[in-house]
């Protein structure tokens, strides 16, 4: 009989300090197996903007860890729904494919607007309350988003 035992992640690792780690290797299902599905001269304009925007996200979570007020907790849950609907690998696969390449590139510069307008007025300390109620209304996915894991 083999003993079933339940335990934390934190009390594997005590109980077992010696893992083995694996890289696996980079694919994905597009074309050819490799990721130019998503990095070529048609979408690659976005990432520097999303990497700048993750930057900003994480600097505004970390300001405001310990002490969000209800507008900061509004404000950060969507600067982090704004940024999630940029980050979507949809947007620059549909750049790449052509298929829909117009709606993408204006949804991703749309919710990288968004998030910008909100982060300037946010860091200004002056935000537009009906700016931010349209941009909850619009992008009312992940109710519950936790900004905190930008920290």
């Amino acid at each position: 009989m083999v003993d079933f035992l339940l335990s934390t992640p934190s009390e594997y690792l005590v109980a077992h300090p010696i893992l083995h780690t694996i890289e696996p290797a980079a694919s994905t299902w597009g074309d050819k197996g490799n990721l130019e599905v998503w990095l070529d001269q048609t979408n690659s304009w976005i990432y520097p903007h999303l990497h700048g925007a993750a930057l900003r996200m994480s600097g505004c979570a970390r300001a405001h860890a310990n002490d969000a007020t209800e507008l900061a907790d509004r404000v950060l849950k969507q600067l982090a729904r704004e940024l999630l609907l940029a980050q979507s690998s949809d947007w620059a696969f549909l750049m790449r494919t052509g298929t829909a390449r117009e709606y993408a590139t204006k949804r991703t510069m749309d919710h990288l607007v968004r998030f910008n307008r909100l982060h300037d007025q946010f860091v200004a300390n002056d935000v537009d309350e009906k700016f931010l109620a349209d941009c909850e209304w619009r992008d009312n996915l992940f109710p519950k988003v936790n900004w905190r894991y930008y920290v």
